[in-house]
C-alpha cells in the first residue's frame, strides 16, 4: 500500500476542516460523490455538479470533511461532523432524531415533518434524517453543499445537501484496523475493513465493520441506570465489476442500533445544568437500517455521453417497547410504538458533450417511500383523576411517490466565462391513512378508521450559475436558485390535516482564491435567502371536540442572510491553521399563519436552534522523529452563538448560552502504525444539545417543567490503527 507523505497528509487534514474538497488522492463512487486527485500542481477534481470539474471552476458553497480528519477528531456521525461544516446546524435529542439547518433554511424538528437539507449516501437519498446519528463506516468523506440544490438533488434541497461518500473498492488489495477507548463514559469503538480485487481490472469487494457502545453521560437516578447508552453494530460490503466498457457497482449495508430517545432532564432555566433524568422506564429504542443499491455507467462514445443508471431499496425498522411520555418522576403516561420505512428509488442520467462549448445534463428521477406506525398511549388514572386508564391505540399508513425530470446546460463563451442553467420538476402523491381508537376502561371503546387524506404537489425549481475564472487561482461566481420541500399530515383531531411544504429563493456571490504553492486557500460567500411557508415548530392547537393537539404547520415567511469564510494557512512546512466562520441573521418576517393557525402569538422572531454565528478552528504542528517516524500535536475548537429553545411562551423567550468546545490530540505515526491519545470537550463546557420550555408541557396537561439535554461531558483516551 502506498502511503500519503507524512507532512503532505497533515496538510491535506488542515485544509479539508474547511476547504471545499478534500485533498487525498482518491476515487468514490456514487450518484453525489466526488472524485479528488491531488496532482503534483495541486489540481482537484470533484463532481459537486455530478461531473468531473475541477474545485476551483465549481461554483458552489461546498465543505469536503475527509475521514482522516473524522478519525482524528474522533468523529462517528454527520450530527458530530456539522461543527466542521460553515453553515450547517445540527441537533439533536435521541437515537432516531435530529433538527437540521443550513443557512437556517430546511430547519426539521420532528420525524414527520419531511427533511429540509437532503442527505445522501454514496449517492442514495435517505429520507429521514434519523441518520445523521448513526455511526459512520469506512468513510473516505462527508461533502456539504450549501444552498438549494434541487436542479440536481430534487426536493427536500432547499437548504442543502449532505454526502456521505464511503470507501469503494479497488484494483490493489487495503486492509484498515481501528479501536479506541474514551473514558469517563466507557466509550468503545473497533471498526476494520478489508478490499481486494478478485479478478484483475475485473472484479474487486471491499468488506466493512464496526461496534460502537458507550454508557453516556446521563443518568436515570430513579432507575438507577444509564439514561443515554449507545450500542451498534454494523456492516457494508461493496462489489465493484469493471468489464469494459461499463462499470456496475452494488452496495448493501445493515446497521443494528440500541439507544434511547428523548433523553430530557427536568431544569428550572437554562442556567439549571443537569444530566440527571428521573424517568419510569429507561425509554430504549431499536433501529434496523438496510438497504441495497447498485449503480452502472455506460459511456456511449458514439453520441459523446456517459449513462448512469442508479437504483435502491431501503429500510428502517423501529421498536420502542416502553417510553416515558410524562417526561417525569409521575408515572402518569406511558407510550410503547415503532415503525416501518421502505423507500424505493431510481434514477436515469444521461451527460453530454454537445460541442465544444455547450454541454447537458438530463435526467429522469422516481421514488416510493412507504411509512406503518403504531402507537399505544396509556394514560394512568392518577393523572386523571378517573377510576380507570385510558389507552388510546394510533395507526398509520402514509405512501408517497415523485416523479421528476431535471436538466442542466453548461455554456462556455470563452475559456474563462460558464453560464449554467438547470431545471427540475418534481410532482408529489401523498397519501395517509390510519385509525384511532381509544378505550375508555369499563365504559368501552370509541374512534375508528380515519379518512384518506392526499397531499399533490407540482413544483420547478430552477436554478441560474455564472461563473468568472479570473486566473488559475481565483474564481469568483453568482447564482439564483430556488429549494423546495414537500408537505405533510397532521393527526385528524387536528384543526387542519394536512399543511403544505416551504420554499426558499436563494442569491449568492462566492469567491475562491488559493496560492499556487497550496499554502494559503480561502473561499467565502454571501448569501440571502426568502424562504416561504416555513414549516416552523411543532405547536399545540385546539382539538376537534374539545382539548389540545400538537401539530405542524407553515408558521410564516422567513429570511436569512450572512456572511461565510473557510480558509487555511501554512505558515511552515511543519505547521497548518484552519479555520470556518458563519455569520447569519435568520428571522421570521411574518407569523400571521403560525397565529391563525394557533390562535397563539410568538415570543420572538428568532428560529429554533439556530445560532447567528458559528466557528471552527484546528491547527497540527508535525515534528520528525528518526527512522522516518513523526509526532503530530494537534488542537481544535468549535463554537455557536446564542440560540433560541425550544418554546411555545407567548410573551418571553427562552434563550440558551453561547460555547465554545475545545479539543487536543497528540499522535504517533510510523508507516502504517498510528496511536494517539485524545481529549474532546477539555474544559469541561456545559451546553445544551436539546430544550424544551415548560409552556409546551403546561399547555399538554403535564407538571409544567422546562426539559434539556446537555452535551457530551470531556471524554478522554486513546486510538490506535494500522492499515496493510
Amino acid at each position: 500500500m502506498r502511503l500519503t507523505p507524512p507532512r503532505m497528509l497533515l496538510a491535506s487534514v488542515a485544509a479539508l476542516a474547511i476547504s471545499p474538497v478534500p485533498a487525498a488522492a482518491q476515487t468514490a463512487l456514487g450518484d453525489d460523490t466526488a472524485t479528488t486527485q491531488d496532482t503534483g500542481g495541486n489540481t482537484i477534481v470533484v463532481t459537486a455538479r455530478k461531473r468531473e470539474e475541477t474545485l476551483q471552476d465549481v461554483p458552489i458553497a461546498a465543505t469536503a470533511i475527509d475521514g482522516e480528519v473524522l478519525a482524528a477528531r474522533g468523529i462517528n456521525s454527520v450530527r458530530e461532523a456539522a461543527a466542521l461544516s460553515p453553515g450547517l446546524n445540527i441537533n439533536s435529542d435521541g437515537g432516531g432524531r435530529a433538527f437540521v439547518a443550513i443557512r437556517g433554511v430546511g430547519v426539521t424538528l420532528v420525524q414527520s415533518v419531511q427533511p429540509g437539507v437532503g442527505l445522501f449516501v454514496d449517492g442514495i437519498y435517505r429520507p429521514n434524517t434519523g441518520y445523521l446519528n448513526n455511526p459512520l463506516l469506512d468513510v473516505e468523506r462527508i461533502e456539504v453543499l450549501r444552498g438549494p440544490q434541487g436542479t440536481l438533488y430534487g426536493k427536500n434541497t432547499l437548504g442543502g445537501a449532505i454526502n456521505v461518500i464511503t470507501r469503494q473498492p479497488g484494483d490493489r488489495f487495503e486492509a484498515r484496523a481501528s479501536a479506541s477507548y474514551a473514558g469517563p463514559d466507557d466509550r468503545m469503538i473497533f471498526a476494520g475493513s478489508i478490499s481486494t480485487p478478485l479478478v484483475d481490472d475485473f472484479v474487486a469487494v471491499r468488506v466493512a465493520a464496526s461496534h460502537i457502545e458507550q454508557d453516556g453521560f446521563i443518568r436515570n437516578t430513579l432507575l438507577n441506570a444509564d439514561g443515554n447508552p449507545l450500542n451498534s453494530d454494523s456492516v457494508n460490503a461493496s462489489i465493484r465489476f469493471t468489464p469494459d466498457p461499463f462499470t456496475l457497482t452494488v452496495n448493501g449495508y445493515y446497521d443494528w442500533i440500541d439507544t434511547v430517545n428523548t433523553p430530557y432532564s427536568s431544569v428550572a432555566n437554562p442556567d439549571d445544568y443537569s444530566r440527571d433524568i428521573q424517568f419510569n422506564a429507561l425509554g430504549r429504542v431499536a433501529y434496523k437500517y438496510k438497504g441495497v443499491n447498485a449503480k452502472m455507467e455506460l459511456p456511449l462514445d458514439g453520441l459523446a455521453s456517459t449513462l448512469t443508471l442508479i437504483g435502491a431499496i431501503d429500510a428502517r425498522d423501529s421498536s420502542s417497547p416502553d417510553a416515558d411520555a410524562d417526561f417525569g418522576f409521575g408515572d402518569f403516561v406511558r407510550s410503547t410504538g415503532g415503525d416501518d420505512l421502505r423507500t424505493r428509488t431510481a434514477e436515469l442520467r444521461l451527460d453530454s458533450q454537445v460541442s465544444d462549448s455547450i454541454s447537458t445534463l438530463l435526467g429522469l428521477f422516481y421514488s416510493n417511500e412507504k411509512v406503518s406506525a403504531r402507537d399505544v398511549s396509556l394514560i394512568k388514572g392518577a393523572f386523571t383523576g378517573l377510576p380507570f386508564d385510558i389507552e388510546r391505540t394510533s395507526t398509520s399508513e402514509t405512501r408517497a411517490d415523485t416523479y421528476a425530470v431535471f436538466g442542466t446546460i453548461f455554456w462556455e463563451p470563452t475559456a474563462d466565462l460558464e453560464v449554467a442553467l438547470g431545471l427540475r420538476y418534481d410532482h408529489e402523491d401523498r397519501t395517509a391513512n390510519g385509525s384511532v381508537i381509544t378505550v375508555l376502561g369499563p365504559l368501552g371503546a370509541a374512534g375508528g378508521d380515519l379518512p384518506e387524506a392526499k397531499i399533490k404537489s407540482d413544483e420547478f425549481q430552477p436554478k441560474l450559475t455564472i461563473t468568472r475564472n479570473w486566473s488559475p487561482d481565483f474564481m469568483t461566481y453568482a447564482s439564483v436558485a430556488r429549494g423546495y420541500r414537500g408537505g405533510g399530515f397532521n393527526a385528524p383531531t387536528a384543526p387542519f390535516r394536512t399543511y403544505k411544504g416551504d420554499s426558499a429563493w436563494t442569491y449568492e456571490l462566492g469567491a475562491k482564491i488559493a496560492s499556487p504553492t497550496n499554502d494559503f486557500s480561502l473561499a467565502g460567500a454571501i448569501f440571502y435567502n426568502d424562504y416561504s411557508d416555513y414549516i416552523g415548530l411543532n405547536s399545540i392547537a385546539p382539538a376537534a371536540g374539545g382539548g389540545l393537539v400538537t401539530v405542524d404547520l407553515n408558521s410564516g415567511d422567513v429570511e436569512s442572510y450572512g456572511l461565510e469564510l473557510e480558509g487555511m494557512f501554512r505558515p511552515t512546512p511543519a505547521w497548518s491553521i484552519s479555520g470556518g466562520l458563519t455569520l447569519l441573521h435568520a428571522r421570521l418576517t411574518n407569523s400571521d399563519a403560525y397565529t391563525q393557525t394557533t390562535g397563539r402569538t410568538l415570543s420572538s422572531d428568532r428560529l429554533t436552534f439556530q445560532p447567528d454565528w458559528m466557528a471552527n478552528f484546528a491547527t497540527d504542528y508535525v515534528i520528525d522523529i528518526s527512522g522516518g517516524s513523526e509526532f503530530v500535536l494537534s488542537a481544535n475548537v468549535t463554537g455557536k452563538g446564542k440560540r433560541l429553545a425550544a418554546t411555545l411562551n407567548e410573551t418571553t423567550p427562552t434563550f440558551l448560552d453561547s460555547y465554545w468546545l475545545v479539543g487536543a490530540s497528540a499522535t504517533y505515526r510510523n508507516g502504517p502504525i498510528e496511536v494517539a491519545a485524545f481529549v474532546r470537550n477539555a474544559f469541561q463546557e456545559d451546553y445544551w444539545e436539546s430544550y424544551i420550555e415548560k409552556t409546551t408541557l403546561l399547555l399538554a396537561g403535564l407538571p409544567a417543567t422546562d426539559l434539556g439535554i446537555m452535551g457530551d461531558a470531556r471524554r478522554y483516551g486513546v486510538r490506535a490503527s494500522y492499515r496493510f
